[in-house]
């Protein structure tokens, strides 16, 4: 779907400008992104397949939740939309503990540029994994995996295929504000 994105500036702020994000993809504008880490109490993370019918990275796993915020969209509300939208499940503002912005600009082969500020959210996961129903569109499967195999898994991932490799240094802050949330 093309939806219409604010662009925003270096510090992430809209600036009254909007696009389409076939657009915003092509051009490069800056633009925000909501990224929603689900985990268990006992230290397991949510990890999504992406759907085989994606642009980018197809069928490699990566954050439990995410997606562009539409224009006029605040960051917070973006982020509960997806989290409904990708997995079925609803969850208050309240729950969503924000740990960072982290800027991710690359250049693909097939001529996206993408220049995004994923806002980068964390929550517990207080359903069974069963009860989540997945967009086709975005999430092809969704499994726990505990900490340990996580970074395990994150030490291979040039030559495994199972993580964006170049995402290594976010996903292990994504680990660590896990970490420091379990007992």
């Amino acid at each position: 779907m093309d939806e219409l994105i604010d662009i925003v500036d270096n510090n992430g702020k809209p600036t009254g400008q909007t696009a389409l994000k076939s657009i915003i993809h092509t051009k490069g504008y800056l633009h925000n992104t909501a990224h929603i880490w689900l985990y268990t109490t006992n230290g397991q993370i949510l990890l999504a397949q992406r759907a085989a019918s994606k642009i980018i990275y197809p069928l490699l796993w990566d954050v439990s939740v995410a997606g562009h915020i539409d224009a006029g969209e605040t960051v917070l509300n973006g982020a509960i939309r997806e989290i409904k939208e990708e997995i079925g499940l609803q969850i208050e503002t309240s729950k969503l503990e924000k740990i960072g912005v982290f800027e991710c600009f690359q250049s693909y082969l097939n001529g996206i540029n993408d220049n995004e500020f994923h806002n980068t959210f964390i929550t517990p996961l207080e359903v069974d994994i069963t009860n989540l129903k997945t967009q086709p569109e975005e999430v092809e499967a969704l499994k726990l995996v505990t900490i340990s195999e996580f970074k395990s898994l994150l030490k291979n991932s040039k030559n495994n295929g199972h993580f964006v490799a170049t995402n290594t240094e976010y996903y292990l802050k994504v680990i660590q504000a896990i970490s420091n949330k379990l007992p």
